[in-house]
């Protein structure tokens, strides 16, 4: 069956900048894609920022305390069990699919996401860099052992009859906004191994990105002749700095983002557009 474009990706065909961003992939066959929560938001997952730059909402846990204070673990935990759910049905959208598509057809290069959903490697992108890790895994901080968020939530749901059929609004990464009230009586998930104290293996605002990581995203940046950032505002340290080493060697820095991005002042070009609309459009142009 053939597959016809919809009414937005035809206007995505139509924009003049869809040309220059298909003579940048023909340049640079084996550029560097960096994706952020703007690719994902199609799929329904909330981002963290606006178009702006600026952070939604409440601010996000930080690391340092999640491990210190029960009370940051409890709050983390309850959000999570209701919102996890609607993070864990999101499937990949045209954005994640055109990424696969160009990648099996050899017009990009690695693949780096600042995004824990795991929508890339949903929609057969292979060898994902995961700059922040991925929300469908946990792991003990006491033995070390790691598990399933699956697991995990079916522990949690177990524990805390009183939370099923919670609603909240939905936050980014699996979070949820909750009424303080709602976390007096909530259990915390124990470690099925060793009942250590889990954390999801992600890494939190306030963490660094583990060593082996950055390395590897390093190494992808120093393979590639360009960078392509799509739907990312690269205003953490973690991804701003692939645009500056990519930068200071010389390759040219491109963007597909709606709105302000860190590394504006690096840009050889950017085009605002949505990434659902304007990938897949590249993806049939470039056959």
């Amino acid at each position: 069956m053939q597959n016809f474009p919809s009414a937005s990706q035809q206007r995505a065909s139509d924009d003049p900048a869809l040309e220059q961003l298909a003579q940048f992939l023909q340049r640079h066959s084996d550029v560097l894609l960096l994706t952020g929560a703007g690719i994902s938001t199609a799929s329904g997952i909330p981002a963290y920022r606006d178009t702006d730059g600026v952070r939604r909402g409440n601010a996000p846990v930080q690391g340092p305390d999640f491990r210190r204070q029960e009370a940051v673990r409890r709050r983390y935990w309850a959000r999570s069990m209701v919102g996890w759910p609607t993070l864990a049905r999101a499937t990949p959208n045209p954005g994640h699919l055109a990424i696969a598509q160009l990648a099996q057809r050899q017009h990009i290069g690695g693949l780096v996401t600042q995004n824990v959903d795991g929508l890339h490697q949903q929609a057969g992108s292979a060898a994902v860099t995961e700059l922040h890790g991925s929300i469908h895994g946990v792991v003990c901080l006491d033995c070390q052992a790691r598990h399933t968020r699956r697991l995990i939530q079916d522990q949690l749901e177990r524990d805390n009859p009183q939370m099923l059929g919670a609603t909240a609004t939905p936050a980014p990464d699996g979070d949820a906004l909750l009424e303080p009230s709602q976390l007096a009586t909530f259990h915390l998930p124990a470690c099925p191994r060793c009942g250590g104290t889990l954390q999801p293996d992600v890494v939190f605002f306030g963490d660094g990105v583990p060593a082996a990581c950055a390395a590897e995203a390093e190494s992808k940046m120093q393979a590639a002749s360009a960078l392509l950032v799509v739907g990312s505002s690269v205003m953490v340290y973690s991804s701003f700095r692939l645009c500056r080493m990519a930068a200071e060697t010389g390759k040219p820095v491109a963007a597909i983002n709606l709105g302000k991005t860190r590394a504006d002042h690096l840009l050889a070009f950017k085009t605002e557009a949505p990434a659902q609309d304007i990938l897949p459009a590249l993806a049939a142009m470039l056959g």
